[in-house]
């Protein structure tokens, strides 16, 4: 579902960019008394707080930020970079909501960046640089109480269309667990396209006994409404695609080929260039049932070279049961047609709420062609508001936004998502502007496809005065 490049490869592009090694020569000199801002003093607090995450030994980033030495070879880029505000990589409007996650420099944070690197990128004296962060193991969200792992290194051929493949992962827990923390490491990045995460809970061993239909009836309690109604004309899969019935005439799997199972079971996670960790706040968590098999529908992309890959899954537990649950949906139009050269195309997807429910975070997801999104709400009393707005899509980057402060929606509210396309030749990441675009699995096809998660709220348990005595 979710590229054309990797995130290692994408933030090579996008942060390396014009560095090279031949930027290392031509990198400024320090100097020897410096006025403005120095990397001890001024930039380094700036690269831990924001950067060195993903820019440190071993990780995702192509190049280090911890300490002068690995950063100043790339300081002209950097400021290029951090200048345009493609790095840190963070493509919220600021303007509409407030992120937990949010990655995004101030101003202010820009101009000592881009100072320093112009003065010569000095060092400044050292006794001013503060303590470097400290990464306990490889995982970002810590250290994991369960890693999962594929059984195989799943072979992958240097060229050729690759269909989704499937690999379910045991986890053999006796007792209901509540992820708190989940983290996707894919064995070999640069062919993982994405990875979506599904928990199928074992079936009772026996089926419930079916009362009588005449007593069914009568003590039946009332059906619960739906927590989302969608719009039935948007709201589908074309055949033959993940997610959608089956081809008139579906193609024999090959002997590479891991089908899906016919039973998946609720979505708990997943990889996605820039998105591979999530961690629910203070009391929240998602449910994954005793026995569950987790479930890896993984989207491989060929790249010049025979490879394989074997994806981990490190997952962190809350030590209870939380106040409250956390689930996954998603919000898609899965109908629209992108004609041919059509430099700004409009799609539109939208759902009614059905029922009180918090909504935690919004994941948009296109393809290549896609660059900008909008979502609005519009609440039961007529109010509207724009609950997030990204003006510059990046496929390379993708980014679950999570609310800073929860959104309260209302049943009737509805939440309406627009995302924009650019099919003309003018989009130099576009397969081919000739051809119209429907949905589809792979990456030159295209997706209209919003991922949420969401709690229910609690329905207010009502209360009978006693008699007055």
């Amino acid at each position: 579902m979710i590229t054309r490049t990797t995130v290692a490869a994408a933030a090579l592009s996008v942060m390396a960019g014009v560095a090279s090694a031949q930027l290392g020569a031509q990198a400024p000199k320090a100097t020897a008394s410096p006025a403005g801002p120095t990397f001890s003093k001024d930039v380094a607090p700036i690269f831990y707080k924001n950067c060195t995450n993903c820019h440190r030994p071993g990780e995702i980033a192509p190049m280090s930020l911890l300490t002068f030495k690995d950063a100043r070879p790339w300081a002209k880029s950097i400021a290029t970079q951090v200048a345009k505000g493609a790095m840190p990589p963070w493509h919220a409007d600021p303007s509409h909501g407030e992120f937990l996650n949010d990655r995004h420099l101030t101003q202010a944070e820009k101009d000592t960046i881009v100072t320093w690197a112009n003065a010569g990128a000095p060092e400044g004296d050292p006794s001013d640089l503060p303590a470097a962060p400290t990464y306990a193991t490889e995982w970002s969200i810590g250290k994991p109480d369960a890693v999962f792992s594929m059984a195989e290194d799943y072979p992958i051929p240097a060229d050729g269309t690759i269909a989704y493949q499937y690999f379910e992962i045991p986890t053999t827990f006796t007792e209901d667990k509540w992820i708190q923390a989940m983290e996707v490491r894919a064995g070999t990045p640069s062919v993982l396209h994405h990875t979506l995460v599904y928990a199928r809970a074992p079936q009772p061993a026996t089926p419930p006994a079916v009362p009588p239909a005449a007593s069914a009836s009568a003590s039946a309690p009332p059906r619960p409404a739906p927590v989302f109604i969608f719009d039935r004309t948007t709201a589908s899969i074309p055949p033959g695609q993940s997610g959608g019935p089956a081809a008139a005439e579906p193609k024999a799997p090959g002997p590479n080929d891991r089908p899906a199972p016919r039973r998946m079971g609720p979505t708990v996670g997943g990889f996605a260039p820039g998105q591979f960790t999530r961690v629910y706040q203070e009391g929240t968590a998602m449910k994954l049932p005793a026995g569950s098999t987790l479930i890896l529908q993984s989207h491989y992309t060929a790249n010049g070279k025979a490879t394989s890959d074997r994806t981990r899954i490190g997952v962190k537990f809350a030590s209870s049961k939380p106040q409250t649950e956390v689930r996954f949906a998603s919000l898609i139009n899965g109908t629209f047609v992108i004609p041919a050269g059509a430099n700004d195309q409009r799609v539109d997807a939208e759902m009614t709420i059905g029922q009180d429910v918090t909504m935690w975070s919004l994941l948009p997801h296109t393809h290549v062609r896609g660059t900008r999104w909008t979502y609005e709400a519009t609440y039961p009393d007529g109010r509207t508001e724009t609950i997030l707005s990204v003006p510059k899509y990046d496929f390379s980057w993708q980014t679950d936004y999570v609310f800073k402060q929860p959104l309260k929606l209302p049943k009737g509210t509805k939440i309406h998502a627009t995302a924009w396309y650019d099919n003309s030749k003018n989009n130099k990441s576009n397969p081919d502007p000739t051809k119209d675009v429907t949905w589809g699995d792979q990456t030159w096809e295209e997706m209209m496809f919003t991922g949420m998660t969401f709690s229910i709220d609690a329905v207010p348990t009502p209360t009978t005065a006693g008699p007055r005595q």
